[in-house]
């Protein structure tokens, strides 16, 4: 039998453990663009249920439990994989309603209930994903759900599931060829884990104390400034001790001379070191007279703040939505990121900007609290990024006073161009058909950089390298942005095309983007209208748009 005590806290250490590890579970992602992370969003979107199951009283029945939980991770799923996690534990509400506690069938029926759940939102389910896993998972829940002793049993689903997350790479042959296990399957892993000890008589995890980062605080960035870092590089290592090492005590002091946030462990045959310094080379130097470095890291935190700062900026919401009353027929709520991507939306009739987008998805109830702020008695919602689709679906469920379409924009430039054939005299099926096409016809090319190594379709990827993406899919690599966004629109182009429009982003200097539509009309001729506009979008130096 589980409690609504124990549920809680099942939940509530799922939630930290997934936390804590959120990044073991990032980086399985096999494709090498920057992404949403699947375990940073699953992480986001358990943790929006933290706060209130935590407020929970001890004697709260399991049914209230499941609902608050339930209620919380819809309203905070970002993602794919964190609408998918949502839906799962939405089983949960519904197959524990009513019960003050919860025998072993009850978590079994709930498991069934979430995975078809998490099928249905799909529209193509892919096998060797989290809803493998989750599947395998209550098919053996619902073998054993007799079983008295729920620690007994949801040991037995924990080891179905991993049983399932291991067969992954044989259901998917990229993540077989990159030698990994799907990246949501594990997350669910993690979580069902934690939860285990838990039904084992443990108390809920603790998160984990990190090393502090620059806050971000202040104005820059709507609440968002700059916290002083003193040194640049933190440099973290391993010493494997030689036989006549000397004490680490005069490596502790010497790092203490160029740098701060000096940490000198000393175990046995290993010495663990961090330091912050501008000198990283001279931290190594000196530890290399200890013994033999491994493990060696070192980031620049002055960028990695500036990125946090760009994401701060970008995830904070336009403004506060405050709801609105339908006072017209049609609206439009447009997922963007980046000022000229932002104002492109509105000056075509936008009412309402969600920001986000790539390796930033907005919750449901960011797309939601948008949705109700459009005073219009029908909004089209355009997500412009596969990620967010699933998200903006959910949060059109839990409209009940508008009529809401979520068109399937996969990328910004078809959400242009469904905004450009928008007819406000047409009726709603009028337009959603013809905005439908729209999105078909338009042609898509991202140039980006690579994230992460990785062989992918058989090419070898490194990390930094520049990437083509032609429609969403990775066309090659290249060590130039220029010669890459030509050869890209090239190959868009092989069908004809009257119209070129290059969205140049943040890290794209206004003199390389004029040189660059430069080139482009030089290239292409007069044939073909050529439109440079400054996006200021991140991660992608170049959006481009033919038709």
């Amino acid at each position: 039998m589980v409690k609504g005590s124990m549920l809680r806290d099942a939940l509530i250490s799922g939630a930290v453990v997934i936390g804590n590890k959120k990044r073991e579970v990032d980086e399985l992602n096999v494709y090498p663009v920057p992404d949403g992370d699947t375990g940073t969003n699953m992480s986001m979107t358990m943790g929006n249920a933290l706060k209130e199951l935590r407020l929970l009283d001890a004697s709260a029945p399991v049914h209230q439990v499941a609902e608050v939980a339930a209620s919380a991770l819809l309203r905070g799923a970002r993602g794919n994989s964190g609408v998918i996690l949502s839906l799962i534990f939405r089983g949960f509400a519904k197959a524990l309603a009513g019960k003050k506690i919860a025998t072993c069938a009850d978590l079994a029926k709930a498991l069934e209930l979430g995975s078809e759940a998490a099928y249905k939102a799909v529209m193509k389910p892919a096998e060797g994903t989290i809803l493998t896993v989750v599947r395998l998972a209550s098919v053996k829940a619902a073998e054993i759900a007799t079983e008295e002793d729920a620690a007994v049993f949801w040991e037995q689903v924990c080891l179905e599931a991993e049983r399932a997350l291991e067969k992954t790479p044989e259901m998917l042959p990229v993540l077989k060829k990159a030698g990994v296990v799907d990246a949501g399957g594990k997350g669910l892993v993690v979580i069902f884990r934690a939860m285990l000890e838990v039904f084992k008589g443990g108390k809920a995890e603790e998160p984990i104390v990190e090393q502090k980062e620059p806050a971000i605080v202040g104005s820059a960035a709507g609440g968002v400034d700059d916290e002083e870092i003193t040194f640049t590089y933190c440099t973290e290592f391993l010493v494997q001790k030689k036989e006549d090492c000397k004490d680490s005590l005069a490596l502790r002091a010497y790092l203490e001379t160029i740098g701060d946030c000096v940490v000198v462990v000393d175990d046995n045959d290993i010495i663990k070191v961090h330091v912050h310094t501008d000198h990283p080379g001279k931290a190594l130097e000196e530890g290399l007279l200890f013994g033999m470095l491994t493990n060696l890291k070192i980031e620049n935190m002055r960028i990695q703040h500036e990125n946090k700062v760009r994401e701060a900026r970008l995830m904070q919401s336009v403004g506060e939505f405050t709801p609105a009353a339908p006072s017209k027929k049609f609206g439009f709520v447009a997922v963007a990121a980046g000022k000229g991507v932002e104002d492109m939306f509105k000056d075509l009739g936008a009412d309402c900007i969600v920001r986000g987008g790539q390796t930033m998805n907005p919750s449901t109830d960011d797309i939601l609290s948008a949705i109700l702020a459009t005073p219009a008695e029908i909004v089209f919602v355009l997500p412009n990024n596969k990620n967010i689709i699933l998200a903006a679906e959910q949060a059109s469920k839990l409209v009940t006073d508008r009529q809401v379409c979520v068109m399937q924009t996969r990328f910004v430039p078809q959400g242009i161009a469904a905004m450009l054939n928008f007819d406000p005299d047409a009726d709603f099926n009028q337009n959603r058909v013809a905005m439908a096409k729209a999105i078909e016809r338009v042609q898509t090319g991202q140039i980006t950089f690579a994230a992460r190594d990785s062989d992918y379709e058989g090419k070898s990827i490194k990390k930094g390298e520049i990437l083509a993406l032609e429609n969403g899919r990775l066309a090659f690599s290249s060590n130039d942005v220029t010669k890459a966004a030509y050869k890209l629109t090239r190959k868009l182009m092989k069908n004809g095309a009257e119209f070129v429009t290059l969205i140049y982003g943040a890290d794209v200097t206004e003199e390389t983007a004029a040189n660059t539509e430069k080139l482009f009309r030089a290239k292409l001729g007069d044939k073909v209208e050529i439109n440079l506009i400054n996006g200021g979008q991140p991660v992608y130096y170049y959006i481009i748009s033919v038709e």
